[in-house]
């Protein structure tokens, strides 16, 4: 980065691939339950709800009255429930354990769809068997509608979406599979998402992905990771990571950096100040804006030093969409240092209270990233078999 940071250098954790891939998942989770029943709202509101800032798994905005307050959205978001990101993120895993290699736009059509619209589990916040179709947010329901029914080309199939963070939001496991090699995961990441996302929702993808895979590198620190994230990011993703970075860098207490991290990336997020009321000109393709969840978890990775709690605990008191803000910080920080840096009776009671077994994806996800760098080496050493057999017959 251009800036000159002001922490500490993070201490170096050795940790093997299972570990990392366990973090990351359970910490994207975790991030994601957090985050989730204070979505929408700012800072102030937020403290003003709950006596302070949020430090923990904490109840419903509305308290007993959640299915009614929202009819649109009646969700039980609170209490340790999951949201649609992690729900998208471990139906990605699923598609990454039948195909068992490297994914694309058509591995999307094939079996992401399929998942999310005929398979039934159980969604917590629906406190229901149900369809994920039936929980996921319009910008993800277009997935199933250009895919299913429109028949669109996978890979243009995110052309005239709404430009949000859905894409981004369950890219974690694209990073993992390409774990300590972000420049194959930014390709990957870019490839998959074009069937869900254009513009710089497509680019946000890509760059999480590419910001998981350099946070597996063995003795990687936050500072490596926003390195690695602005040297593939492009346009308006790029200025913006930039410029939350360099505000982040000067701050190691996440309430001093919540009003300066929001005016860093206002500039380029097209939402407007009111999350709940967006402007006219909101998520649409444009090469000089940015979404905002992605540069702002960056910046709380910076803040935090890296440390899973005031990295997530930043990114849920910054509010406006921060479920998802969480969900990519805790899948870095988690990546950064494994389970062990995220506090167990948050693992437990997110777990229990959304019965989900949040390490079986890890597991799942590490075997097949085995398998796949297994045939990826194959590959790459019979091309250069090829290679120098043709540039040593040039001689």
């Amino acid at each position: 980065m251009a800036h000159k940071t002001t922490h500490a250098p993070s201490a170096v954790t050795t940790l093997t691939l299972d570990e990392r891939i366990t973090g990351a998942l359970v910490g994207a989770a975790v991030g994601d339950a957090l985050g989730g029943p204070v979505e929408g709202w700012t800072p102030e509101q937020i403290a003003e709800r709950h006596g302070g800032r949020v430090s923990g798994v904490v109840g419903p905005w509305y308290g007993d009255d959640w299915r009614t307050a929202r009819p649109i959205a009646p969700y039980h978001k609170g209490d340790g429930h999951v949201t649609d990101d992690t729900l998208m993120t471990h139906a990605l895993v699923r598609v990454y354990e039948t195909v068992r290699g490297h994914l694309d736009a058509y591995d999307v059509a094939d079996h992401l769809v399929p998942d999310l619209m005929s398979r039934p589990r159980w969604i917590p916040e629906l406190e229901a068997e149900a369809l994920p179709l039936q929980r996921i947010f319009l910008a993800e329901k277009w997935i199933v509608t250009r895919l299913h029914y429109g028949h669109a080309d996978p890979r243009e199939a995110g052309s005239g979406n709404i430009v949000n963070c859905g894409a981004a939001m369950y890219m974690a496991p694209v990073g993992l599979v390409n774990a300590a090699h972000p420049e194959a995961a930014y390709a990957e990441a870019l490839d998959v998402a074009g069937a869900h996302q254009s513009s710089y929702g497509r680019e946000a993808a890509g760059v999480l992905a590419a910001a998981v895979a350099a946070a597996c590198v063995p003795g990687a620190t936050p500072e490596s990771v926003v390195e690695a994230a602005l040297a593939l990011a492009k346009d308006g993703t790029r200025s913006a990571i930039e410029a939350v970075c360099e505000i982040a860098a000067g701050h190691t207490d996440f309430e001093s950096a919540l009003a300066p991290l929001r005016a860093a990336v206002a500039p380029f997020d097209t939402v407007g100040p009111h999350y709940r009321d967006p402007s006219l000109g909101a998520r649409r393709p444009s090469r000089l804006h940015s979404i905002e969840e992605l540069p702002v978890a960056l910046g709380m990775l910076l803040v935090g030093g890296g440390d899973y709690r005031r990295t997530v605990l930043g990114s849920v008191n910054y509010g406006r969409d921060c479920d998802s803000i969480a969900t990519m910080s805790g899948a870095l920080a988690g990546a950064l240092h494994g389970e062990q840096g995220i506090p167990v009776d948050w693992v437990k009671t997110v777990a229990e209270a959304s019965r989900l077994d949040l390490h079986a994806p890890a597991r799942a996800l590490a075997e097949v990233a085995r398998e796949v760098f297994a045939r990826d080496t194959a590959r790459r050493r019979a091309h250069e078999a090829a290679f120098a057999e043709l540039a040593g017959g040039d001689r």
